[in-house]
């Protein structure tokens, strides 16, 4: 969930290798585990459903105004595998579920969690071949930075996120070479966001020398080629390049630092800036201002240093800090920096704490000549989570978010609150 920052799309050719990084380990992780609910032949499939209820105190984001709501989120979490030869693995991981609204029930909607894949690994010889499809439907407003306003659709900001594509290795003992290619598509969930439907091209390059074991370096590139559906916003094409490192001393300590320079250039498609509105009957119009939107090219420089470090038994910890572009929402480009801490603690027997404290600061219209939004903005989402095994195979959960959002443009600015109780089976 850190790494993912859902929905951004740009420098997305890095964001969406360092993704692929994380979902191939998670995917790892789970293959690791020998639990499952059916189990037939070689084929495993774990089945864990729960029963979430929340209460969110500010449903639309808004500065002032706000409506709460409780809402009942049942999800089913699938994860299977399927060896199909001693080494060709077919890997699937689903969290699918629904979000009721017990008040508003226009915002009701399916929901498919983060990490949803399927997968499958195939080695020929010195080389690994991973098909995955990665996809995601949500509607959650309050954990993208970029969004903000408080109009009554603001809401249903989310929408499906689909990435599918192969990444191959090459495993030459001291040399590592990979080579990936994916194509992504982004469906808003809500009519209001139409302008941001889109679709996105992202293959990577990367060479990696194996000092030793425990340290691998080298040099990564990546490239992003982004058409929107509309002509709103501008499509445009970026690229990115610069050292990497993956260090892991030991089982218990990883440490993966990167930094480059990256290039968004802006073909200038935009030929009206469209902002959709509600009427009360709850139809959307679209209200062209007759100016279109133009953004100079931007050349950034990246960086990010990511750290995961499980201390004893009971107290592991994670960092993530950094510097990145990432599209904007009413604009073409966000620049930020971020800082993505997190801990998690089982010091009391029985007892599991979580919790993360997400920051960033962002620039949204960087570079703009005309039509864009322009603001600097502070968000912070802090989340703690407490859960416990109330019996053999029923684990309760307490959980609370908070998310601050600041901006030096007007009604930008919001507090939300959530608290949540989640009830989870597991065989």
């Amino acid at each position: 969930m850190l790494l993912a920052a859902g929905l951004a799309r740009a420098q997305e050719g890095l964001r969406n290798s360092m993704a692929g990084d994380a979902a191939a380990a998670a995917m790892h992780q789970q293959q690791a585990s020998q639990d499952y609910t059916v189990k037939s032949g070689d084929f495993r499939l774990l089945v864990v459903p729960s029963l979430e209820m929340d209460w969110d105190d500010n449903i639309t984001i808004s500065a002032s105004g706000q409506q709460q709501d409780f809402i009942l989120r049942p999800l089913v979490q699938f994860t299977g595998t399927y060896p199909i030869t001693q080494n060709n693995t077919l890997n699937l991981s689903a969290g699918i579920g629904y979000d009721e609204y017990l008040e508003h029930s226009q915002y009701s909607a399916l929901r498919v969690d983060s990490g949803s894949q399927l997968a499958f690994d195939m080695y020929i010889k010195d080389f690994l071949i991973n098909f995955h499809d990665r996809f995601q439907y949500s509607q959650d407003p309050g954990t993208q930075p970029g969004v903000a306003g408080g109009a009554a659709g603001t809401a249903l900001y989310g929408g499906l996120n689909n990435t599918a594509g192969l990444t191959t290795t090459w495993d030459l003992e001291d040399l590592v070479l990979t080579l990936g290619y994916d194509h992504a598509n982004f469906v808003p969930s809500s009519g209001e966001f139409s302008y941001l439907e889109d679709s996105t091209e992202l293959p990577m390059i990367r060479a990696g020398f194996r000092f030793t074991p425990a340290l691998t370096a080298g040099l990564e590139a990546t490239a992003s080629f982004t058409s929107y559906n509309q002509q709103v916003l501008n499509n445009y094409n970026s690229y990115s390049i610069g050292p990497y490192a993956d260090w892991q001393p030991g089982t218990y300590f990883h440490v993966q630092p990167r930094a480059g320079y990256v290039i968004n250039q802006f073909q200038h498609t935009s030929e009206s800036y469209a902002i959709n509105h509600q009427l009360n009957s709850g139809l959307p119009i679209v209200l062209p201002t007759g100016e279109s939107i133009q953004t100079a090219d931007l050349g950034s420089w990246y960086a990010d240093l990511t750290i995961s470090h499980q201390v004893t038994d009971a107290v592991k910890y994670g960092l993530s800090v950094g510097r990145e572009t990432q599209a904007g929402i009413q604009a073409d480009v966000i620049e930020d920096w971020y800082v993505r801490p997190s801990v998690d603690l089982a010091i009391v027997k029985d007892l599991s704490l979580t919790a993360s404290l997400p920051y960033e600061h962002g620039n949204q219209g960087v570079n703009n000549i005309s039509g864009n939004l322009t603001e600097t903005f502070d968000w912070f989402g802090g989340n703690l989570s407490a859960s416990y095994p109330i019996m053999k195979k029923w684990l309760l959960s307490l959980d609370y978010r908070l998310t601050l959002r600041s901006s030096d443009a007007n009604e930008r600015g919001y507090t939300q609150n959530v608290v949540g109780i989640r009830l989870a089976y597991h065989p």
